[in-house]
């Protein structure tokens, strides 16, 4: 195709065997291209199509445009705004492809990078850094080997302080905090120009005049081997003072180096921090890891070993070593070990930590297993109960029938009538006594004025207990009923008197548990007498007894439970030192009528309470 019109590629000694037009050559003149005349008209109706293709396009786009014309304003306004949405979402997808976050932003000047990757740096091998500044130091200076990875910490730092006022996301985690500054300064990598006559020491100078009169406190500063590129004494001399300056301004400033005078100037300066680019001197490799509070160390003896340089050079060049040199530079190895070691145990400390999280977790499952257990034993004893109170009525109720059909002839139908009114009665308010209708306290219980061994009714099971514990500051305690020891709130007790220690059905008879005969009949109201397995607690609390004192008591108390029928029982003597425990052992081992007796277990007091079991 030349000129927009089909042609033939032909080697110049064959030109003369193709009748055609000439329309152009190849650059070095061997290949002519030639429309022959045979396909003339065709292209030239080809071309003819083509104008008017293209008249038909400027029409419509013509047409398109006296329509739109009415709407320039409307269309510029959405143009605009496409520009806006399209800014926003590559915003949202940088921050997804990054795994970005919205940084906290202040106007302090704090800065707190929590682990924050380059995103220049392969997302699949980066290793995050933690970064602070501005709390409590203003002025950080980082050491270490070089790609040790100081210059990425440092740059690190300011991009994302102008991603963030750029309005971008950072990758880094949840809850990083960025400072707002005015201006940003940056003194990084080498300037050196032959056509500006600017060496590399001259260019970083040129540009740190330059920072130093426009910086404040209201600007960051980042510097790159501040003093480097001339004699190092001077550089290193030269160095502190600028920072200096910038420090007395209140500059929020983060510099690296290699010069030990700046370690020993972060150390005995107020608001001055060190930090350092770890090495591992096992693999003479760096961890990229940022490390505030710490110096670091160059290692240039142990990279160059690494690198060939032989041993007897190293050996030579340490000798030159001055000796408060070769002290600091001992002292900080000797750091760096302590502070390895505490890593260590710290991860130890921490692995310790979430294992006891996970037992107390599956404890904490299996209590709540046990209390739904009994709850559920107690809603099958609720029902056992009312399924025999209503056999016995209908067992009550059939004898009273077959007394009536016997006694129509007798004429002692009226008080066998007022008899079976009077047991009716009474089974129906023993029916109410069984029934577990939880309701509230007649008066609510002080937690100051409950007490361990406190006789307590449990309103929404309808049992009496003792407190086995004080409540919590959220109101619950443990109380024992029994051989069952639950867990409840103070809101769903009600305390215990003497008077509510017995039973009274109110009707013209009393009932005997205790093995006594009941009054006669018509004697008028008469007391319940409860038996011991009703009044005699399940547990016995000796705590702040002697010895002497309590091995009588709990004997006492031993000879009721065992003739109240308790199968089980707790005997409450703590921990301490273990004596009253050994007492109480010693006795329970020469009593008879006790079959086994243990130590509690999880859930039952464990040591400081011995479980008793009679024959």
């Amino acid at each position: 195709m030349r000129d927009g019109r089909y042609c033939l590629p032909v080697k110049s000694e064959y030109k003369n065997q193709v009748s055609g037009m000439v329309h152009d050559q190849s650059a070095t003149g061997s290949t002519l291209f030639i429309e022959p005349m045979a396909i003339i008209r065709l292209n030239n109706e080809m071309r003819e199509l083509e104008i008017q293709e293209q008249k038909e396009i400027e029409a419509v786009l013509a047409s398109l445009s006296n329509q739109a014309a009415p709407y320039t304003e409307e269309l510029r306004m959405d143009m605009e705004l496409l520009a806006q949405l399209d800014f926003i979402f590559a915003k949202a997808g940088l921050a997804r492809h990054y795994k970005c976050s919205a940084p906290v932003f202040n106007d302090k000047g704090y800065i707190h990078i929590k682990d924050g990757r380059h995103p220049l740096l392969n997302p699949q091998s980066v290793v995050p850094i933690n970064v602070w500044l501005g709390r409590e130091f203003d002025l950080l200076i980082v050491t270490g080997p070089n790609t040790g990875g100081k210059t990425v910490s440092l740059k690190t730092v300011g991009l994302f302080t102008l991603m963030g006022q750029s309005g971008l996301h950072i990758p880094a985690w949840e809850g990083s905090e960025l400072a707002v500054f005015d201006q940003v300064f940056a003194d990084i990598g080498d300037e050196q120009s032959i056509e500006q006559s600017l060496s590399t020491f001259s260019a970083h100078m040129t540009n740190i005049v330059r920072i130093l009169n426009e910086a404040d406190s209201r600007s960051l500063c980042l510097f790159d081997e501040l003093g480097a590129g001339t004699d190092p004494t001077e550089g290193a001399a030269l160095a502190i003072a600028i920072l200096s300056f910038l420090h007395n301004m209140k500059c929020r400033t983060m510099a690296t180096t290699h010069y030990s005078e700046l370690k020993v100037f972060a150390l005995s300066t107020p608001g001055v921090e060190n930090a350092c680019c770890e090495f591992n001197v096992e693999t003479l490799q760096p961890t990229y890891r940022l490390l505030i509070g710490i110096p670091g160390k160059s290692n240039a003896f142990a990279i160059s070993q690494k690198l060939g340089l032989p041993g007897y050079i190293i050996d030579d060049a340490k000798s030159h070593l001055e000796a408060k040199d070769e002290s600091f530079e001992d002292l900080l190895t000797s750091l760096e070990s302590s502070r390895l070691t505490i890593e260590k145990e710290q991860a130890e400390i921490n692995a310790y930590k979430d294992e006891i999280a996970s037992l107390k977790t599956r404890l904490t499952q299996k209590e709540e297993r046990l209390d739904e257990r009994k709850d559920k034993i107690l809603k099958n004893a609720t029902e056992e109960a009312q399924r025999i109170l209503r056999e016995a009525k209908e067992t009550a109720d059939q004898t009273i029938k077959q007394i009536n059909k016997l006694a129509a002839s007798s004429g002692v139908g009226k008080e066998l009538e007022a008899e079976r009114a009077r047991l009716r009665d009474q089974l129906k308010k023993t029916n109410e006594k069984l029934a577990v209708k939880p309701k509230g306290p007649s008066q609510p219980i002080s937690p100051k004025k409950l007490k361990i061994g406190d006789g307590v009714k449990v309103l929404s099971m309808n049992l009496k207990g003792t407190v086995s514990t004080l409540p919590n500051a959220r109101g619950d305690l443990y109380v024992q009923m029994g051989i069952l020891r639950s867990l409840v709130n103070i809101r769903d007790l009600e305390l215990l008197n003497e008077k509510d220690i017995s039973a009274t059905l109110g009707d013209g008879s009393s009932i005997s548990y205790g093995g006594k005969t009941a009054r006669g009949k018509g004697s008028g109201s008469s007391q319940i007498k409860m038996s011991k397995s009703s009044t005699v607690s399940a547990e016995v609390n000796l705590i702040g007894m002697t010895v002497d004192e309590a091995v009588p008591a709990m004997e006492k108390y031993l000879d009721d439970a065992y003739l109240a029928h308790l199968q089980t029982v707790r005997v409450v003597h703590g921990r301490g030192t273990g004596a009253l425990k050994n007492a109480v052992h010693k006795r329970l081992r020469q009593l008879k009528y006790v079959k086994e007796f243990r130590l509690g277990q999880f859930g039952e007091g464990d040591s400081g309470v011995t479980v008793v079991t009679f024959k």
